[in-house]
C-alpha cells in the first residue's frame, strides 16, 4: 500500500520534518500540504495548497479526498497565551481539520503530535496538558482507520532542514548525552517521520506514542 499523506505544520521544524522524511520514502506516493504560507519545498511528489483559515476549511476541503494519512503537526505553545484562545488553537482547530479529512477519507490513519506530558486523564492541575489530552482523546474517537497521538519530548533535528528551532540548534551537540540519561524523553525528527510512516504501513500496538515507543515504530 502507497501512502497519499495529508501534512500540515510544514514551515515548523516537526512538519518540516516529517514533509523531508515523507518526500524521501518509497513508501509515500504524494503528499498534500495545507500552508498558511508557502513552505518553500519543491518536489514531485509535493501539492501545496495555500490557505489562511483552518476554522473554514470549504473552499479547499475536497482537495483531501484519496489521501490514506494525515500527519498533523500543528501546534502553538501555550506560555503567555489566553486560556480560551489557547483551547481553540489547540482543540478546536485540531478537530475541524480532522473531522474534514475523515469526511472524504474513511480508509485514514491520523498521526497527532501532541507531546510528553499530556493529560489523558483530562483532569490535571496544568491547563496544556489537559487541553491536548482532551485533543488526543476526540481525535481517537473520530472513527480514523487508524489513529494515533504522538509524544516526543526533547527533539533531535534534522541537520540541513530550515526551520530548526534556534534553542534546538544551540542545545543539538548535547542530545547523546540525554539520549544515553534519559532515552524514554529523546527522539528524532528522523524517528519521528519514519513512525508515522510506518504506522500506515504497519500499524501499532499503541494508539498514544511516547519516545520509546516512536523509537520502536520508526524501526519496524
Amino acid at each position: 500500500m502507497k501512502i497519499k499523506a495529508i501534512i500540515t505544520g510544514v514551515t515548523g521544524m516537526v512538519g518540516e520534518g516529517v514533509l523531508h522524511e515523507c518526500l524521501m520514502s518509497d513508501e509515500v506516493e504524494k503528499v498534500l500540504v495545507i500552508n498558511r504560507k508557502p513552505c518553500g519545498v519543491v518536489h514531485q511528489k509535493l501539492t501545496e495548497f495555500i490557505h489562511s483559515d483552518f476554522f473554514d476549511l470549504t473552499s479547499v476541503k475536497h482537495q483531501f479526498a484519496g489521501y490514506n494519512a494525515c500527519f498533523f503537526n500543528l501546534g502553538v505553545s501555550s506560555i503567555g497565551m489566553k486560556p480560551d484562545l489557547y483551547q481553540k488553537l489547540t482543540y478546536d482547530l485540531t478537530l475541524n481539520f480532522a473531522e474534514s479529512v475523515l469526511e472524504f477519507n474513511s480508509d485514514m490513519t491520523f498521526c497527532y503530535v501532541s507531546g510528553a506530558g499530556t493529560d489523558s486523564s483530562e483532569k490535571g492541575k496544568v491547563r496544556w496538558a489537559r487541553v491536548k489530552g482532551k485533543t488526543e482523546n476526540d481525535i481517537l474517537k473520530l472513527g480514523f482507520k487508524q489513529a494515533y497521538a504522538f509524544r516526543p519530548a526533547f527533539i533531535q533535528p534534522t541537520k540541513g532542514l530550515k526551520n530548526t528551532y534556534n534553542w534546538y540548534k544551540a542545545l543539538g551537540f548535547t542530545f547523546p548525552f540525554w539520549k544515553w540519561i534519559m532515552p524514554n524523553y529523546v527522539i528524532s525528527l528522523k524517528e519521528i517521520g519514519l513512525a508515522m510512516i510506518n504506522s500506515v504501513v504497519k500499524g501499532y500496538h499503541k494508539d498514544v506514542l511516547e519516545c520509546a515507543d516512536i523509537r520502536e515504530l520508526a524501526k519496524k
